[in-house]
């Protein structure tokens, strides 16, 4: 009967050393609340860009006229 507690005891040992299990792949970036209102915030700026570059084609266009 003692090489059952000793045999056991390996085992237990044997089953706490193994390697820690690998990384498994990142998780994916998770979604924000803000990430909507930076999205909607960014659209609006590149459609300022195209309406001040109208406006100021067309100011040039209006000047030209004049003179």
């Amino acid at each position: 009967m003692k090489p059952l507690p000793i045999l056991l005891c390996v085992l237990a040992l044997g089953a706490c050393s193994s390697k820690p299990p690998a990384p498994k792949a990142k998780a994916a970036a998770v979604a924000t609340p803000f990430d909507a209102l930076k999205a909607d915030e960014q659209r609006a700026k590149d459609v300022q860009k195209i309406v001040d570059k109208q406006a100021k084609e067309q100011r040039k266009q209006i000047e030209a006229q004049q003179h």
